[in-house]
């Protein structure tokens, strides 16, 4: 069974910096992309940021670029996203995901049974 379960959310003020985490169990890790996810109040998920399975390739979201970093560390089965110059937009649950497979397609959501629960990041004076 998929397991991933996220932490490091948080209050902070704009402009400020977050690292969140996932730590994922269940399934060989190191063999699968991973993705982050946000859902804002009353608004559809949306995809954030994506890591193929080895690191070595990642994309994000336009409205991130520049400002979220995502890694993993495969030895530790984790997915992490730095997220820099925090703005009041990026307030939402933010949940990671595991892909199909190896590739980290951009935009694509996770399925069902493949994201976590989830962890709030809230940006505001």
């Amino acid at each position: 069974e998929v397991q991933l379960v996220e932490s490091g959310g948080g209050l902070v003020q704009p402009g400020g910096s977050l690292r969140l985490s996932c730590a994922a169990s269940g399934f060989t890790f190191s063999s699968y992309a991973m993705s982050w996810v946000r859902q804002a109040p009353g608004k559809g998920p949306e995809w954030v940021s994506g890591i193929n399975s080895d690191g070595l390739f990642t994309n994000y979201r336009d409205s991130v670029k520049g400002r979220f970093t995502i890694s993993r560390d495969n030895a530790k089965n984790t997915v992490y996203l730095h997220m820099n110059s925090l703005k009041p937009e990026d307030t939402a649950v933010y949940y990671c995901g595991k892909y199909r497979g190896s590739a980290a397609y951009s935009g694509v959501l996770p399925g069902v049974g493949s994201r976590g629960q989830g962890t709030q990041v809230t940006v505001s004076s």
